[in-house]
């Protein structure tokens, strides 16, 4: 049972998507109402940087990232240099989404590959965690993790949807992870057992709106208000307290976004 006291963090949603053009105002509202005081919202590509910024410097406890998401085509490649540029906004806190995903075509896998270490060069220079997306390439996202050395500079496996031993890999790197509405899928059970094994400080949650909305929601659009939906299968299958749970991911995402 959530209550109004309680701070939930999303960690990752697309909040400046086209998809809430016509409500942006009110889903804030409803933020607000349901206890989700702070959010990120996440890049995909390089020229959403100046909405993201509007977004942010508008209204409080909101930041944002800056990248190209790996299956996102491109003209020219972003380069270090861009994103280190981009990311010196005082409200910019993470390099990324960016990582490997062989489940879509969109990118040829060397350039997803290249494009990903370029992300990580530069939140090595930045000092700020770089936001992973990971889709059916486990064991060559987790190895370009390993050789570009993100234990220097932290990072979040945003919506996990692996296995435990995926999942162990990463942590022993110093990596978040981050459970979104997949958790709640009636499927989903070998998730939920990680989301129950994953140790105190390097669990997170999201909602990566205005995807993969949450059991009740599921069919409608995703927002952040619905991250506490996430907060409660989690909770569940860690068998704690929601109100406990929403307290640790809230200040594991604090310190992870340097924020505390």
């Amino acid at each position: 049972m959530m209550t109004k006291a309680m701070q939930l963090f999303d960690t990752h949603c697309h909040i400046d998507f086209e998809h809430f053009d016509d409500d942006r105002d009110a889903v804030f509202e409803r933020m607000q109402e349901a206890g989700v005081t702070r959010i990120v919202a996440v890049a995909v590509e390089l020229e959403q940087t100046p909405r993201l910024i509007n977004l942010a410097e508008s209204r409080d406890r909101v930041w944002f990232s800056v990248g190209v998401h790996p299956n996102h085509e491109v003209d020219t490649e972003p380069t270090v240099d861009q994103l280190c540029e981009l990311a010196q906004h005082e409200k910019c806190v993470a390099i990324g989404e960016s990582g490997m995903d062989f489940f879509r075509a969109n990118v040829e896998p060397a350039i997803q590959e290249q494009r990903f270490r370029t992300h990580i060069r530069a939140a090595h220079i930045m000092n700020k965690p770089v936001i992973v997306h990971m889709r059916d390439a486990d064991e060559t996202t987790l190895r370009i993790l390993k050789e570009e050395n993100i234990a220097g500079c932290g990072g979040i496996m945003h919506c996990f949807s692996s296995n435990w031993q995926a999942a162990s890999r990463a942590l022993d790197m110093g990596m978040s992870i981050s459970f979104s509405g997949n958790v709640t899928f009636k499927r989903n059970d070998e998730l939920r057992d990680v989301a129950g094994k994953v140790p105190e400080d390097a669990i997170l949650i999201e909602t990566d709106s205005p995807y993969l909305a949450p059991v009740p929601m599921r069919g409608k659009r995703n927002e952040p208000t619905f991250v506490s939906h996430v907060a409660q299968c989690v909770a569940d299958a860690r068998q704690m307290p929601v109100e406990e749970l929403v307290e640790i991911t809230t200040k594991n995402a604090l310190k992870r976004f340097q924020l505390a």
